[in-house]
């Protein structure tokens, strides 16, 4: 007897299978969040991935790759058509290689896992520094798989995933103990996360949240005021003076030139001076055709005492790979100027604590709170712009981020944004305040400043991408061994 069925006949009905497999993964993302429909989509990727031959299993997996990251990189096209079409060719490739790497056989239950952890870890890293958004992970950020992410992070989130869809795949052919198998590993890994360290309380403090609010959908060089100093002004004047910090957005204040000695230095050193608090704003530093992205801290006295410089730039939006190349057949206007690339990790150490810091884009690279913990924050911060966004996604995608990144560290996550989502996130990945989008917002907590690691925190991905690799090794040696008698 053969190890394996025939595939399903005709390549249209095949090509829809994936397609919706693909789509139901989308389901799952925020601002969607039907998690539990995302496990449908791997099973029914699993199921149709049976018995294929490789050029099948790479159609499959591009079919798939199409539904599930065609409309999670939609957000792209706030940025640039061009980008967009250039960044799902590219994913969706990346995405087809899974599937094509699966064994036949018997070996597919150990090897579909692996091989979309090893998916997930080469899309953090390629193209453009790693581009981890509509990622498997984020789509079980509602559900109890997400609790598995302090012990391997996003990548274990993913193995599950594929581990829940052969599960399903294996119970839809009553292939029961196959299914049982699955599900026997699924729940002890959930559980394990849910009891496993995940740091302590050391202290507390009471912070504050500033969005200014204002007009959303419109372009960053179309709508400077969305984010300036004035609307995050306004709102800080509600603020009575007691808290221990401040936050405000990404973009807060932008200046030409340096900062130290600008008027804006002068004006937010004096808000920081009337609350007796530290003020961690965001700052936007013009130089010529380049400028530079920072986190900025104001002591109680009214004086800087520590910036963070952003690491991780948003391809097609703080800068544009291959300029001079791409300006040749597209118009890059609505990006003109690239950001300067920061180093180290994000830390502020500040009168409040040690702030660990990642901005905007940063959230969704796992490695970016990751370093930023391992440094010493007590506390993760989060100042974003999703302003320019027309529709709920990116905001909810970068919430959705947030939510993964306090889990994976232990840490209170404390988000900002000028037109929203501003958030209050705990240790367990529950959102404790959230903002309405566009209307101004002042959120106010006393948030614990949490210090030790968790399982992850500690070894980070590379301990599950290699287990990965030898994972899908020994799927292929599985694959071709000869059924036993009668197995």
């Amino acid at each position: 007897m053969s190890p394996t069925r025939a595939a399903p006949a005709g390549r249209w009905p095949t090509a829809g299978a994936a397609l919706g497999a693909g789509l139901a993964l989308t389901a799952g993302l925020p601002p969607f969040g039907w998690w539990p429909l995302a496990l449908a989509g791997a099973g029914i990727l699993a199921f149709v991935l049976r018995g294929r031959a490789p050029a099948g299993r790479l159609a499959v997996g591009a079919a798939a790759g199409v539904g599930f990251l065609g409309p999670g990189l939609l957000w792209m096209t706030e940025f640039h058509l061009a980008g967009f079409v250039l960044a799902v060719v590219l994913q969706v490739g990346l995405f087809a290689l899974g599937p094509a790497a699966v064994p036949a056989g018997r070996g597919q239950a150990v090897g579909l896992p692996a091989a979309l952890v090893l998916v997930e870890a080469f899309r953090g890293v390629w193209p453009f520094g790693g581009v981890p958004i509509a990622t498997l992970a984020q789509t079980q950020v509602g559900g109890p798989l997400a609790f598995a992410s302090r012990l391997g992070g996003g990548l274990l989130v993913a193995a599950l995933v594929g581990v829940v869809g052969v599960g399903l795949a294996a119970l839809g052919r009553r292939a029961w103990a196959t299914g049982g198998v699955g599900a026997g590993v699924v729940v002890t890994l959930v559980v394990a996360g849910l009891v496993a360290p995940s740091g302590r309380d050391v202290g507390a403090i009471d912070v504050a949240v500033i969005q200014g609010g204002g007009p959303r959908g419109l372009r960053a060089v179309d709508n400077p005021s969305a984010r300036g100093l004035e609307a995050a002004l306004e709102a800080t004047e509600r603020l009575p003076s007691g808290v221990d910090l401040v936050v405000w957005p990404e973009n807060a204040v932008t200046v030409e030139g340096e900062l130290a000695g600008s008027s804006a230095d002068d004006i937010v050193g004096a808000a920081a001076r009337r609350l007796r608090a530290t003020l961690v704003a965001g700052v936007v530093e013009r130089r010529g055709d380049r400028f530079r992205n920072l986190a900025v801290v104001w002591g109680p006295d009214g004086a800087v005492i520590d910036r963070y410089e952003k690491n991780q730039r948003v391809p097609f939006g703080e800068y544009v790979p291959w300029r001079s190349f791409v300006g040749r057949f597209a118009d890059l206007r609505a990006v003109p100027r690239d950001a300067f690339v920061g180093e180290g990790p994000g830390l502020l150490a500040t009168p409040a604590g040690d702030l660990g810091v990642v901005i905007s884009y940063e959230v969704f690279f796992p490695r970016r709170a990751r370093a930023a913990v391992s440094a010493g924050g007590e506390v993760l911060l989060v100042p974003t712009n999703a302003s320019s966004y027309p529709t709920t996604q990116m905001p909810a995608l970068e919430l959705g981020a947030a939510r993964l990144r306090a889990l994976e560290t232990g840490r209170v996550v404390v988000q900002a944004a000028p037109t929203g989502f501003s958030a209050l996130v705990g240790p367990d990945g529950a959102v404790r305040r959230q903002s309405d989008l566009g209307a101004p917002a002042v959120l106010t907590a006393r948030v614990q400043l949490r210090t030790g690691a968790t399982p992850y925190t500690r070894a980070g991905d590379t301990p599950f991408a290699a287990l990965a690799g030898v994972a899908l090794a020994g799927a292929w040696l599985l694959s071709r061994r000869p059924p036993r008698p009668g197995g």
